[in-house]
């Protein structure tokens, strides 16, 4: 007689520490131990089924021995979705490339559609999955779930996804001609001095970092405003650390920097400089003094300057967020910044596992607020706007009767 409750016991014991091979081996090594009837007890006691009861007998039988670590047989289970629909993949690109958002030049993109309207969409075209093999597979092209906190700030314009794919397309081709493609913007405004910083570091049990009670500005120390650009071929930024005002002139003085410092060298035969930007700040898409200054730098760089602009309430899109700054906040979370040396320091030893290199520099110049553009200085800016939203796309050429400086 066997005694089905030993079994069910026994199983209760190890089933749970066991992979699916070892509990198909266990329950067949039972049914042999019991003789006649044993896999139908061992079945019921274990709710293990009869038919991989059974072929876990004939793995018993075989002899069969697996590389350790391994549960199947090389080549075993389901086969993969995009081998069974090798039209899967080209199918899905065709569905979210429409809709792809941010990047510009496209190796990290996000999808505006849902997994599950995404499924739907693909099984009404003859190709049956599901939305978490969707979410899988998208993954696997490079796109990735981002959240939408904090990446809406105004109303949506009408042309912002065409925007995004003119930003792309524009990006993409500058890329492709070795041409240099920089996104630029500047970062939070930090008070200098012993503050208490965002995030932990980790310190002595009860020795925790003391800072100020109250932020409020300390008149010798200022403050700080961060200014970024991001090289998108490169994987390089540059950080330049102004003390005054965020103007037009400290942006365009930052790209300046930028390029003699580290563009120069790496794109010597550049004819072209394209610059991806927010549309409000210093560098506005509405800023007079922002077009002004950029043609004075492309008259002393001898290069066309061509810019696109995010769509208002899009700024979160721009790459330099997510590939410099939020590793800069990251590299200082939890650091009092108690100087501007610190600030500098911290900023230029941010690295990253892909090869994210950031160079920091001090601008200690002074840039008055509230300069005046008229009407005459910008007529004779030499500017080309495009077709398609032409006050976020345009082109500053150098000027023909200007002499040029090559910086």
């Amino acid at each position: 007689m066997i005694d089905e409750t030993k079994i069910a016991k026994r199983f209760a014991g190890v089933g749970p520490e066991l992979n699916e091979r070892q509990r198909r081996l266990w329950a067949a090594s039972e049914a042999q131990a019991c003789g006649r009837g044993g896999i139908a007890a061992v079945a019921r006691a274990t709710g293990i089924s009869e038919d991989t009861i059974g072929r876990g007998l004939r793995e018993l039988g075989s002899g069969e021995r697996l590389e350790a670590g391994r549960v199947r047989r090389a080549g075993a289970g389901r086969p993969r979705l995009t081998e069974s629909d090798p039209k899967l993949l080209e199918a899905l690109r065709a569905l979210v490339d429409p809709g792809t958002r941010g990047d510009p030049s496209l190796p990290l993109r996000w999808s505006s559609k849902s997994l599950g309207k995404l499924a739907a969409a693909l099984v009404v075209v003859g190709h049956q999955v599901s939305d978490r093999s969707v979410g899988k597979l998208l993954k696997g092209l490079g796109f990735r779930l981002h959240a939408n906190r904090k990446t809406r700030e105004g109303a949506d314009h009408p042309d912002r996804d065409a925007q995004f794919r003119h930003i792309s397309q524009t990006a993409a081709g500058a890329l492709a001609a070795n041409e240099p493609v920089i996104s630029i913007d500047a970062k939070k405004r930090e008070l200098v001095g012993d503050f208490k910083a965002v995030g932990r570091e980790w310190e002595p049990t009860g020795r925790p970092v003391k800072v100020r009670t109250h932020d409020f500005k300390d008149k010798e120390l200022g403050h700080a405003i961060p200014y970024g650009v991001y090289d998108l071929g490169a994987d390089q930024g540059m950080i330049s650390v102004g003390i005054s005002n965020e103007t037009s002139q400290f942006a365009v003085n930052s790209i300046r920097a930028w390029w003699q410092h580290l563009g120069k060298a790496r794109y010597p035969a550049a004819t072209t400089l394209t610059i991806t930007a927010d549309s409000g700040g210093a560098n506005g898409s509405r800023r007079r003094l922002w077009k002004v200054e950029l043609q004075k730098l492309a008259d002393e760089l001898g290069l066309a300057i061509r810019v696109c602009h995010f769509p208002p309430g899009t700024s979160k899109w721009n790459k330099i967020e997510h590939r410099l700054f939020s590793f800069v906040s990251l590299n200082w979370r939890g650091r009092p910044l108690s100087s501007l040396e610190v600030i500098i320091d911290l900023i230029a030893s941010t690295t990253t596992s892909t090869g994210l290199t950031v160079y920091a520099r001090l601008d200690p110049e002074q840039y008055e607020k509230g300069i005046e553009v008229g009407d005459a200085e910008l007529a004779a800016v030499n500017i080309a706007r495009e077709d398609f939203q032409p006050d976020w796309n345009y082109t500053i050429n150098p000027r023909p009767t200007t002499a040029v400086i090559h910086s």
